[in-house]
Protein backbone atom coordinates (compact mmCIF):
# COMPACT_ATOMS: atom_id res chain seq x y z
CA UNK A 1 0.00 0.00 0.00
CA UNK A 2 1.49 3.69 -0.93
CA UNK A 3 2.00 6.09 1.29
CA UNK A 4 -0.95 8.37 0.01
CA UNK A 5 -3.43 5.25 0.03
CA UNK A 6 -2.35 4.64 3.50
CA UNK A 7 -3.23 8.62 4.73
CA UNK A 8 -5.95 8.44 2.83
CA UNK A 9 -7.59 5.95 4.45
CA UNK A 10 -6.59 7.60 7.65
CA UNK A 11 -8.63 10.69 6.90
CA UNK A 12 -11.60 9.01 5.02
CA UNK A 13 -11.96 6.83 8.97
CA UNK A 14 -11.43 9.89 10.27
CA UNK A 15 -14.70 11.30 8.40
CA UNK A 16 -16.38 7.74 9.22
CA UNK A 17 -16.40 8.93 12.62
CA UNK A 18 -17.54 12.10 12.13
CA UNK A 19 -20.35 10.81 10.13
CA UNK A 20 -21.30 7.84 13.32
CA UNK A 21 -21.08 11.27 15.81
CA UNK A 22 -24.19 12.83 13.40
CA UNK A 23 -22.10 15.06 11.22
CA UNK A 24 -23.72 15.05 7.60
CA UNK A 25 -21.03 14.05 5.14
CA UNK A 26 -22.61 16.56 2.51
CA UNK A 27 -20.69 19.71 4.71
CA UNK A 28 -17.21 20.31 5.68
CA UNK A 29 -16.33 18.04 8.41
CA UNK A 30 -16.74 18.87 12.07
CA UNK A 31 -13.17 18.38 13.42
CA UNK A 32 -13.49 19.57 16.80
CA UNK A 33 -16.65 17.82 17.45
CA UNK A 34 -14.62 14.29 16.86
CA UNK A 35 -11.50 15.83 18.53
CA UNK A 36 -12.82 17.20 21.56
CA UNK A 37 -13.98 13.77 22.87
CA UNK A 38 -10.97 12.08 22.52
CA UNK A 39 -8.67 11.83 25.43
CA UNK A 40 -5.51 13.35 25.28
CA UNK A 41 -2.45 13.48 27.91
CA UNK A 42 -0.44 16.27 27.36
CA UNK A 43 3.36 15.89 27.76
CA UNK A 44 5.16 17.09 30.59
CA UNK A 45 7.77 19.59 28.93
CA UNK A 46 11.39 19.60 30.13
CA UNK A 47 12.95 21.56 32.02
CA UNK A 48 12.37 23.31 35.36
CA UNK A 49 8.87 23.70 34.69
CA UNK A 50 9.36 27.22 34.91
CA UNK A 51 7.74 29.30 31.81
CA UNK A 52 11.03 30.39 30.72
CA UNK A 53 12.11 26.87 30.16
CA UNK A 54 9.48 26.04 27.65
CA UNK A 55 10.26 29.14 25.73
CA UNK A 56 12.51 29.16 22.22
CA UNK A 57 14.01 32.83 22.51
CA UNK A 58 14.22 33.39 18.78
CA UNK A 59 15.88 36.34 16.28
CA UNK A 60 15.02 35.07 12.76
CA UNK A 61 14.77 38.17 10.84
CA UNK A 62 17.04 38.92 7.83
CA UNK A 63 19.07 41.57 8.69
CA UNK A 64 20.40 40.41 12.17
CA UNK A 65 23.43 41.87 12.93
CA UNK A 66 26.34 39.91 15.03
CA UNK A 67 25.74 42.53 18.20
CA UNK A 68 21.89 41.58 17.73
CA UNK A 69 22.54 37.63 18.24
CA UNK A 70 25.00 38.31 21.29
CA UNK A 71 22.25 40.51 22.73
CA UNK A 72 20.00 37.36 22.58
CA UNK A 73 21.85 34.94 23.59
CA UNK A 74 22.75 37.29 26.76
CA UNK A 75 19.02 37.40 27.28
CA UNK A 76 18.68 33.62 26.70
CA UNK A 77 21.27 32.94 29.54
CA UNK A 78 20.51 35.54 32.02
CA UNK A 79 16.59 34.48 31.52
CA UNK A 80 17.21 30.75 31.58
CA UNK A 81 14.78 30.34 28.34
CA UNK A 82 14.86 26.92 26.64
CA UNK A 83 17.18 27.56 23.44
CA UNK A 84 17.86 30.44 21.30
CA UNK A 85 16.53 30.06 17.68
CA UNK A 86 18.38 31.54 14.66
CA UNK A 87 19.20 31.25 10.69
CA UNK A 88 22.07 28.36 10.22
CA UNK A 89 24.27 31.39 8.95
CA UNK A 90 24.06 32.65 12.90
CA UNK A 91 24.16 29.70 14.62
CA UNK A 92 28.10 28.65 14.86
CA UNK A 93 28.01 32.14 17.11
CA UNK A 94 25.53 31.15 19.19
CA UNK A 95 26.29 28.12 19.47
CA UNK A 96 29.58 29.60 20.76
CA UNK A 97 28.01 32.16 22.99
CA UNK A 98 25.96 29.28 24.78
CA UNK A 99 29.03 27.17 25.72
CA UNK A 100 28.54 25.71 29.02
CA UNK A 101 25.17 26.88 29.86
CA UNK A 102 21.87 25.09 29.94
CA UNK A 103 20.18 26.90 27.10
CA UNK A 104 20.39 25.21 23.49
CA UNK A 105 21.19 26.40 20.24
CA UNK A 106 18.44 25.79 17.32
CA UNK A 107 18.75 26.35 13.43
CA UNK A 108 15.82 26.87 11.32
CA UNK A 109 16.06 25.12 7.89
CA UNK A 110 14.66 25.24 4.77
CA UNK A 111 13.26 28.42 6.18
CA UNK A 112 10.64 30.51 5.79
CA UNK A 113 9.38 29.09 2.54
CA UNK A 114 10.05 25.35 3.14
CA UNK A 115 10.05 24.72 -0.74
CA UNK A 116 13.79 23.75 -1.30
CA UNK A 117 14.90 21.10 -2.13
CA UNK A 118 15.08 17.89 0.32
CA UNK A 119 18.58 17.51 -0.42
CA UNK A 120 19.42 20.52 0.52
CA UNK A 121 17.59 20.85 3.52
CA UNK A 122 19.52 17.73 4.69
CA UNK A 123 22.58 19.09 3.42
CA UNK A 124 21.42 22.31 5.96
CA UNK A 125 20.86 20.24 8.70
CA UNK A 126 23.94 18.93 8.29
CA UNK A 127 26.02 22.10 8.48
CA UNK A 128 24.25 23.29 11.34
CA UNK A 129 24.73 20.44 13.60
CA UNK A 130 28.55 20.64 12.86
CA UNK A 131 28.27 24.30 13.73
CA UNK A 132 26.44 23.01 16.78
CA UNK A 133 22.79 23.21 16.62
CA UNK A 134 21.56 20.71 19.34
CA UNK A 135 17.72 21.38 17.45
CA UNK A 136 16.03 21.71 13.89
CA UNK A 137 12.97 23.46 12.80
CA UNK A 138 12.52 22.19 9.80
CA UNK A 139 9.81 24.24 7.07
CA UNK A 140 7.44 21.25 5.63
CA UNK A 141 7.17 20.80 1.75
CA UNK A 142 3.64 23.15 2.05
CA UNK A 143 2.53 22.40 -1.95
CA UNK A 144 3.63 18.88 -2.33
CA UNK A 145 1.26 18.61 1.27
CA UNK A 146 -1.42 20.73 -0.81
CA UNK A 147 -1.09 18.38 -3.80
CA UNK A 148 -1.59 15.56 -1.87
CA UNK A 149 1.75 14.57 -2.29
CA UNK A 150 2.45 12.44 0.67
CA UNK A 151 5.08 10.62 0.14
CA UNK A 152 6.96 14.00 -0.49
CA UNK A 153 6.27 15.20 2.24
CA UNK A 154 7.24 12.29 4.14
CA UNK A 155 10.79 11.87 2.67
CA UNK A 156 11.15 15.04 2.97
CA UNK A 157 11.03 15.15 6.68
CA UNK A 158 12.77 11.99 7.03
CA UNK A 159 16.08 13.43 5.35
CA UNK A 160 16.22 16.08 7.67
CA UNK A 161 15.47 13.75 11.11
CA UNK A 162 17.99 10.99 9.34
CA UNK A 163 20.61 14.08 9.16
CA UNK A 164 20.07 16.03 12.30
CA UNK A 165 20.30 12.60 14.53
CA UNK A 166 20.88 12.11 17.50
CA UNK A 167 19.11 15.71 17.78
CA UNK A 168 15.51 16.58 17.30
CA UNK A 169 13.30 18.03 14.35
CA UNK A 170 10.48 20.51 14.99
CA UNK A 171 8.43 20.33 11.91
CA UNK A 172 7.02 23.38 10.82
CA UNK A 173 3.49 23.12 9.08
CA UNK A 174 2.57 27.39 8.53
CA UNK A 175 -1.03 26.24 9.60
CA UNK A 176 -2.48 29.50 8.41
CA UNK A 177 -2.18 28.32 4.97
CA UNK A 178 -3.90 24.69 5.45
CA UNK A 179 -6.99 23.31 5.59
CA UNK A 180 -8.12 21.44 8.77
CA UNK A 181 -7.92 18.07 6.51
CA UNK A 182 -4.29 19.29 5.81
CA UNK A 183 -3.03 20.10 9.26
CA UNK A 184 -4.11 16.78 10.39
CA UNK A 185 -2.35 15.17 7.31
CA UNK A 186 1.09 17.28 7.97
CA UNK A 187 0.92 16.32 11.67
CA UNK A 188 0.21 12.54 10.96
CA UNK A 189 3.56 12.64 8.81
CA UNK A 190 5.70 14.34 11.03
CA UNK A 191 4.77 11.71 13.55
CA UNK A 192 5.12 8.58 11.29
CA UNK A 193 8.79 10.46 10.03
CA UNK A 194 10.32 10.06 13.81
CA UNK A 195 10.01 14.32 14.28
CA UNK A 196 10.15 15.46 17.80
CA UNK A 197 7.81 18.34 17.59
CA UNK A 198 5.14 19.87 15.44
CA UNK A 199 5.32 23.48 15.39
CA UNK A 200 2.53 26.18 14.12
CA UNK A 201 4.19 28.46 12.15
CA UNK A 202 7.49 30.34 11.11
CA UNK A 203 6.18 33.56 11.80
CA UNK A 204 6.91 35.11 8.52
CA UNK A 205 3.29 33.55 6.79
CA UNK A 206 -0.35 35.04 6.77
CA UNK A 207 -0.47 34.22 10.36
CA UNK A 208 0.96 33.32 13.72
CA UNK A 209 -0.17 30.31 16.19
CA UNK A 210 -4.01 29.72 17.14
CA UNK A 211 -5.22 27.84 20.28
CA UNK A 212 -7.53 26.18 18.34
CA UNK A 213 -4.36 25.19 16.03
CA UNK A 214 -2.30 23.95 18.71
CA UNK A 215 -5.21 21.77 20.49
CA UNK A 216 -5.63 20.40 17.28
CA UNK A 217 -2.32 19.26 16.79
CA UNK A 218 -1.60 18.32 20.41
CA UNK A 219 -4.61 15.63 19.94
CA UNK A 220 -3.37 14.46 16.84
CA UNK A 221 0.27 13.98 17.61
CA UNK A 222 -0.90 12.60 21.17
CA UNK A 223 1.25 12.89 24.33
CA UNK A 224 4.53 11.53 23.04
CA UNK A 225 6.06 14.16 20.85
CA UNK A 226 6.16 18.18 21.53
CA UNK A 227 3.71 20.78 20.39
CA UNK A 228 5.80 24.12 19.45
CA UNK A 229 3.43 27.13 19.37
CA UNK A 230 5.07 30.30 17.56
CA UNK A 231 4.15 33.25 15.77
CA UNK A 232 2.29 36.03 17.32
CA UNK A 233 2.83 35.14 20.80
CA UNK A 234 3.71 38.42 22.80
CA UNK A 235 2.39 38.59 26.15
CA UNK A 236 1.77 36.54 28.98
CA UNK A 237 -1.29 36.12 28.71
CA UNK A 238 -0.70 34.29 25.14
CA UNK A 239 2.00 32.19 26.65
CA UNK A 240 -0.55 30.56 29.14
CA UNK A 241 -3.78 30.17 26.42
CA UNK A 242 -0.74 28.27 24.23
CA UNK A 243 0.31 26.40 27.17
CA UNK A 244 -3.25 25.36 28.23
CA UNK A 245 -4.11 24.23 24.83
CA UNK A 246 -1.23 22.04 24.59
CA UNK A 247 2.35 23.62 23.74
CA UNK A 248 5.06 22.23 25.25
CA UNK A 249 7.24 25.08 23.47
CA UNK A 250 6.96 28.55 22.77
CA UNK A 251 9.14 30.26 20.13
CA UNK A 252 8.91 34.35 20.68
CA UNK A 253 10.81 37.17 20.19
CA UNK A 254 9.46 39.12 22.77
CA UNK A 255 10.72 36.32 25.44
CA UNK A 256 11.91 38.42 27.65
CA UNK A 257 9.16 41.03 27.98
CA UNK A 258 6.74 37.88 28.68
CA UNK A 259 8.79 36.27 31.49
CA UNK A 260 8.71 40.05 33.17
CA UNK A 261 5.08 40.16 32.72
CA UNK A 262 4.79 36.95 34.41
CA UNK A 263 7.55 37.82 37.99
CA UNK A 264 5.58 41.10 38.10
CA UNK A 265 1.89 39.78 37.92
CA UNK A 266 0.67 42.48 35.63
CA UNK A 267 -0.42 42.97 32.71
CA UNK A 268 1.34 45.09 30.07
CA UNK A 269 1.30 46.66 26.71
CA UNK A 270 1.90 44.15 23.53
CA UNK A 271 5.82 44.37 23.45
CA UNK A 272 7.68 45.30 20.55
CA UNK A 273 9.16 41.86 18.93
CA UNK A 274 12.47 41.32 17.24
CA UNK A 275 11.35 40.47 13.66
CA UNK A 276 8.46 39.00 12.77
CA UNK A 277 8.58 36.02 15.01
Amino acid sequence: MSLNSLVDQITDAVRESLVQLGVSPSTPPNWSQFLNRQKTTIQSPAGDGSLASKIDHTLLKPDATHAEIEKTCKEAIENRFATVCVNSTHIGQVAELLKGTSVLPIAVVGFPLGAASSASKAFETREAVKSGAKEIDMVIQIGALKSKDYAMVFADIVQVVEAAAPHPVKVILETSGLTQDEKIIGCALAKAAGAAFVKTSTGFGSGGATVEDVSLMRKIVGPEMGVKASGGIRTFEDANRMIAAGATRLGCSASVAIVNQAASGKKSETPQANGSY
